[in-house]
């Protein structure tokens, strides 16, 4: 009996998707649990697995097509049965009927009013190219316009005095295996004071807030096609060192386009750090689904005076913090006090080794 794989829903978020590469071929036997395809989503791109056993008797979809979910992809069956052409061409006019909505690429700009004289310097210049967005740009943009339409926002910004944990970094690299990352410390730091104040790490879900079983803490990671957001699970139970082995993997793997769907969900709070890029301070957009996102920036050096003595004037390294957070879940004061604790951490580096 045929059986036709269809494109599974591989996230809540997840309305269609693009085929990357298909890793059988008519004719093959695949198994149940086989990767026979893979499928570009908004988050990443992931192996897709076999829902049944059989023989690969047709597929429908060219590669680089963009379907919804539930979209018929290939055709199984046993490995001497004949799957009549007419049950085919009726799963091919079901993609041709979802082609208006699923079309593979952006719409075409629209024409720009322009004198000849500045189309003429354009030229000249070199302007005027269009820059296609990639999917993965899309998706991204897309969730940040329902963050920006859905979520009501307020924001807190603090300073946090990292000489002592800059001095740390520098001797904890020096003796150990793993490389630690300052990130690496804000998330350690993060994770205790969610702890603290565990309703930062809700999720809105009706008429009450949803706090998580553990604390997962994403950590924003720009690729070339765009920004990924992979998750360390259950931050909370982790040390320093194990933080930074997780994100190192993590990051490695966002570089090299392999990470999963289950390294992509669950985050109750993102981490962006733009301080290597020199950027001193930023103001980040909440993910939909999580309660906040901290922004951290480039330390920087700061002059200021010793124990509140005007004539004794040391050298601090200093770290801005911003964060922006759903008031929907929660109120500035709470969320102050969050800000505050973390800041602390963040000071007292001694205890987040």
């Amino acid at each position: 009996m045929s059986n036709v794989v269809r494109l599974p829903q591989l996230g809540r978020t997840m309305e269609e998707g693009t085929i990357v590469s298909y890793l059988v071929g008519v004719g093959d036997k695949v198994s149940k649990g086989d990767v026979i395809f893979e499928v570009e989503t908004d988050k990443a791109t992931i192996e897709v697995e076999s829902p049944a056993g059989g023989f690969v008797k047709d597929i429908l979809v060219e590669v680089g097509r963009t379907l919804p979910v539930n979209a018929p992809i290939m055709v199984l069956g046993e490995k001497g049965e004949k799957v009549a052409g007419s049950f085919v061409e009726s799963l091919k006019a079901e993609i041709s009927s979802l082609a208006a909505q699923t079309a593979a690429g952006p719409p075409e700009p629209e024409s720009l009013l322009a004198s000849e004289r500045a189309k003429t310097t354009a030229a000249e210049f070199g302007l005027g190219r269009n820059v296609p967005l990639s999917r993965l740009k899309r998706m991204v943009g897309r969730l940040m316009l329902q963050s920006k339409r859905e979520i009501p926002c307020f924001y807190l910004s603090a300073r946090a005095d990292v000489t002592g944990l800059v001095v740390q970094r520098d001797k904890l690299n020096q003796k150990g295996n793993i490389r630690i990352a300052y990130h690496d410390f804000v998330m350690r730091a993060t994770a205790l004071a969610l702890k603290q104040y565990p309703i930062m790490t809700g999720q809105l879900a009706g008429d009450y807030i949803q706090l998580p079983k553990s604390i997962n803490i994403s950590l924003a990671i720009a690729v070339e096609e765009g920004l990924v957001a992979p998750t360390v699970k259950d931050a909370g139970e982790k040390s320093l060192v194990q933080i930074a082995a997780e994100s190192d993997r993590l990051i490695d793997k966002a570089h090299s386009n392999k990470l999963s769907l289950a390294e992509l969900e669950g985050g109750c709070i993102t981490i962006s750090n733009l301080g290597p890029f020199g950027i001193d301070s930023f103001i980040p957009i909440v993910v939909p689904g999580q309660c906040s996102i901290l922004g951290i920036g480039a330390i920087t050096d700061n002059c200021i005076p010793r124990d509140g003595n005007p004539d004794s004037i040391g050298v601090c390294k200093m770290m801005n913090l911003t964060l922006a957070v759903d008031h929907r879940i929660t109120n500035g004061a709470y969320a102050a006090q969050f800000l505050d604790h973390l800041r602390c951490l963040l000071q007292e580096a001694g205890g987040l080794a």
